[in-house]
């Protein structure tokens, strides 16, 4: 992270928002991809033609913008998906050196381009593939001392405090309810998160996180909707946003 600390303030914002613009774009792709069981890595098509997407056709932002957002073929819409994820994993990166200039900062940008997929895969799909959850808390364990000041312990204390936790609730609900009440990768998720906050953090997360689920189920109540009981709630949303908006949060809470 040496040269990238050098860099000016104001280039280091718009360095980290560029290569989020490009990161949104695999980003996108890998959650339209994955769940129908087709290549990530496979060449970009067009949905309506099928024609192969050139170089100028896969500019983040500015492609779509240029054309409209329709192909220049055979003018079928193209899907917003695309731009929107580009949009907001500029925004995470901009946002993440913007208010943590340096080292911490990039690692909470990687943290937040980490945690996208999952959050959109679980909100389209109700799906936390294992993989994605896997590769987070490998990251964390391995990289993220940094970005919070914590030592390899208190990550690995986060990761098993967390995940076990989890785990506990989602059998005693199954237990006593007779039915599942927590997705399969909601505590995998979990146990990634504390691999990245520590132990420390983690509580605080986890309030958020809960505190966004009550705003969201309060937001479908006002509005009547009458199958609110029985619809089920990505909790990996929740539990991203949390994640990345305590890890500001976290040292002004702390800070003594």
């Amino acid at each position: 992270m040496t040269a990238l600390d050098a860099l000016p303030f104001g280039a280091g914002v718009a360095f980290a928002a560029l290569t989020g613009l490009i990161l949104g774009s695999f980003i996108a792709t890998l959650v339209l991809r994955w769940p129908a069981g087709r290549s990530v890595f496979g060449r970009s098509q067009c949905d309506g033609c099928g024609r192969v997407l050139g170089a100028l056709d896969l500019v983040p932002l500015l492609s779509p913008l240029a054309s409209h957002g329709r192909c220049r073929t055979c003018d079928t819409a193209i899907d917003p998906f695309h731009w929107r994820v580009e949009l907001g994993a500029a925004l995470i990166g901009g946002m993440a050196l913007a208010i943590v200039p340096g080292t911490a900062g990039w690692i909470w940008a990687i943290f937040g381009w980490m945690l996208l997929p999952l959050a959109l895969l679980d909100a389209r799909h109700f799906w936390l593939p294992d993989r994605l959850n896997a590769i987070l808390a490998v990251a964390g364990l391995l990289l993220a001392g940094p970005m919070l000041g914590t030592s390899l312990t208190d990550r690995w204390v986060g990761a098993l405090a967390g995940g076990g936790l989890f785990a506990l609730i989602a059998w005693a609900y199954r237990r006593s309810r007779g039915s599942e009440g927590m997705g399969g990768g909601d505590p995998k998720l979990v146990a990634a998160i504390g691999a990245w906050l520590g132990w420390q953090a983690l509580p605080l997360m986890v309030l958020l996180a809960s505190l966004g689920g009550i705003a969201w189920a309060l937001g479908a109540q006002q509005k009547g909707d009458p199958s609110l009981g029985k619809r089920r709630i990505p909790f990996g949303v929740f539990a991203g946003t949390a994640a990345f908006v305590a890890v500001p949060l976290w040292p002004l809470l702390s800070a003594r």
